[in-house]
């Protein structure tokens, strides 16, 4: 991570790397490569808005959609650091705020995730908020309100959350039912954008940035991911993301067919169904 020193310089791009210039040396240190994001709505100057007022954000949409690049672009962006948590039905409060452990003969607090963030001022994302437990949306609410804080009931203290302190929380809303489902009071207490896939003359786009694939071939993929999208007769779970294109172009580029590269990287991820399984492969054979 480069030091606040840098970030008070000036910033350069160079082949995607960023360049901070140290006036008192005149030299430029390389920093990490910078993650690429291609915006297709209003969502940057949205959070923009939210990161000035502290406003905690849910991004809404199906896998594999940009909702976790967007977060960490919109880090690199502000020059803030993150921490992501993928959340999952065991993942508790405690899990979140911290615990005590047995350090050799005394018992010592460990900040969990959100602790440190709120303390530090970072932005604490939480990934698929809705598979998490019960207590962690009960946790956050303080946080999500006029107050920004947090209370630790097991150190029976109270923070108050740094101002640079954001929140952003995401789901699933395509399959999460029943007890997944986020509760109308949790969702209205965040600010909401939805995320879809791109139209396929961006998603192309993204495909040759993210892997440097040929252009005709990133466009026979997203033909492909098209056409999957729309045989919902299919009744697949999930469909074709973004994500598992960017898999394929890569495999591809990397020297592996490109059929069995779609296979692996596209069909096979989709379903477990052997018929279902043997239809998706015979229509991507025909389309590259």
């Amino acid at each position: 991570m480069v030091s606040d020193f840098y970030k008070e310089k000036s910033i350069q791009l160079f082949q995607g790397f960023k360049l901070w210039k140290d006036s008192k040396t005149n030299t430029m240190i390389v920093a990490e490569k910078q993650t690429f994001y291609k915006a297709i709505g209003s969502e940057v100057e949205v959070f923009n808005q939210v990161n000035q007022l502290k406003l905690p954000l849910l991004l809404k949409g199906p896998t594999g959609s940009g909702k976790s690049r967007f977060v960490e672009f919109m880090a690199d962006q502000l020059h803030k650091k993150l921490i992501t948590v993928s959340c999952h039905e065991e993942t508790s409060s405690t899990d979140l705020i911290g615990r005590f452990i047995i350090k050799g003969a005394e018992t010592v607090w460990i900040d969990g995730p959100l602790a440190i963030a709120v303390k530090n001022g970072f932005i604490l994302y939480l990934d698929e908020i809705a598979e998490a437990r019960p207590d962690v949306i009960v946790a956050i609410h303080s946080l999500t309100d006029h107050r920004r804080e947090l209370f630790i009931d097991k150190l029976g203290e109270t923070i108050k959350a740094h101002p640079d302190f954001l929140l952003v929380a995401s789901f699933n809303p395509g399959y999460q039912k029943g007890f997944k489902e986020l509760k109308p009071s949790t969702r209205q207490r965040f600010v909401a954008l939805s995320f879809d896939y791109p139209e396929p003359k961006v998603e192309v786009e993204i495909l040759m940035k993210e892997t440097e694939v040929e252009k005709d071939i990133a466009q026979k993929l997203v033909n492909i991911a098209t056409k999957i999208r729309n045989l919902t007769e299919l009744g697949l779970t999930e469909t074709v993301s973004t994500r598992l294109l960017v898999d394929a172009a890569k495999l591809i580029n990397n020297g592996l067919s490109k059929r069995l590269s779609v296979h692996v990287a596209v069909v096979e991820p989709l379903t477990d169904e052997p018929e279902t399984l043997e239809a998706l492969k015979d229509l991507c054979d025909l389309m590259i």
